[in-house]
């Protein structure tokens, strides 16, 4: 069983290991628990895994209505996931985190069913921080993350990623940009990014009138019929997409990438060598920045508060750096030991290893 969901940064690692636990058992059967608020009721069937719903118990961050339902939703999401572990005769959870996970982590605490747990993020969530103090195994992503009993083993990546089959070439060319121009991907993650959408409109015809071809990737949510290909009297083209399904091929055609810092992003253009103008979130309790701070501090990435973020700030820091191919190499070169390949094999074997271990006593 894997547990995950809400946003790419859950999704992404449980695909990437449902496929490392594929490689190493092809005969093991997988079922994934998700909510219906999130993004895995789109991302997980297409992957080709089954998936199961129980209902969000989201931690309401203030005293409401909310935070006085919260003992009976958790009763009761925990009482449906208790009936999806039973059904598949789960013989290990693994867990990612988010609001469907802990649930699923106390579910299979009352049934005895051993549990794994990744925590992507260098700040630890409150799910993780519950289930590592009964989990088989606890891997994380950040050298910086403390969270109990916690092994660094890096981001579960997607086989797309770690090993490619398209070239830099064949990716430009799905979005019908041109093969030898300086290539700028902007995403502001799967939830998109309002603020880094505005900045990059005020300095599209600017960066077009330049040479930098653009993709962007602006989120379901944000994209409508007026968002549409520019063609400049430059040559270079804007491609405006509202989701990519197979990130591998945006990261590809890209020479720079604007984005957020979720971990997720992070470590997947650290792997590939892809130089990054990190704009994290500016809320919460400041995961986003801190994901990014070690590839930012080694020249690796470049930070962009949201506060300073503005169409000519975006110039400013855009056209030298993408322009200057050595800057481009150096700072790949500095952020791919950042973020080993082979995280979803290990998590992958851990899980089976906690399947052995139950079968053996």
């Amino acid at each position: 069983m894997l547990a995950g969901g809400g946003t790419a940064g859950h999704t992404s690692p449980l695909i990437a290991t449902a496929q490392a636990l594929t490689e190493l058992d092809p005969g093991v059967d997988i079922t994934c628990i998700g909510t219906a608020k999130g993004l895995e009721t789109r991302v997980i069937p297409q992957a080709g895994l089954k998936l199961e719903l129980i209902r969000p118990v989201p931690m309401p961050r203030t005293l409401n209505l909310e935070l006085a339902k919260l003992p009976w939703n958790l009763i009761q999401s925990v009482r449906e996931a208790r009936r999806i572990l039973r059904e598949a005769r789960a013989e290990v959870l693994v867990g990612f985190g988010g609001y469907v996970s802990i649930p699923a982590y106390l579910a299979a605490k009352t049934m005895r069913v051993p549990v794994c747990v990744h925590e992507a993020n260098l700040v630890v969530g409150l799910a993780n921080k519950v289930a590592a103090r009964f989990a088989f195994f606890t891997g994380f992503t950040f050298p910086e993350t403390q969270i109990r009993g916690g092994v660094r083993i890096g981001m579960p990546i997607n086989r797309s990623i770690t090993r490619p089959e398209l070239t830099r070439d064949q990716a430009r060319a799905k979005f019908g940009l041109a093969l030898n121009r300086p290539t700028l991907l902007v995403s502001g993650g799967s939830q998109g990014a309002r603020a880094i959408n505005e900045a990059l409109m005020g300095a599209v015809n600017d960066l077009l009138a330049v040479g930098i071809q653009i993709l962007h990737v602006l989120g379901g949510k944000n994209f409508s019929d007026a968002n549409v290909v520019i063609e400049h009297s430059s040559g270079a083209r804007y491609v405006p997409v509202a989701y990519v399904d197979k990130m591998i091929e945006a990261y590809l055609a890209a020479d720079l990438m604007i984005g957020r810092a979720g971990a997720g992003t992070v470590m997947e253009t650290a792997v590939l060598g892809l130089p990054v103008v990190f704009i994290p979130l500016p809320w919460g309790n400041g995961e986003q920045g801190r994901n990014c701070a070690a590839l930012v501090a080694e020249g690796a990435g470049i930070l962009l508060p949201e506060a300073e973020l503005s169409a000519s700030k975006l110039l400013d820091v855009v056209v030298p750096t993408i322009t200057d191919e050595a800057k481009l190499a150096r700072m790949g070169e500095i952020a791919r030991p950042h973020s080993p390949a082979d995280a979803a094999d290990v998590l992958a074997e851990r899980a089976l290893q906690a399947i052995r271990r139950e079968k053996e006593k």
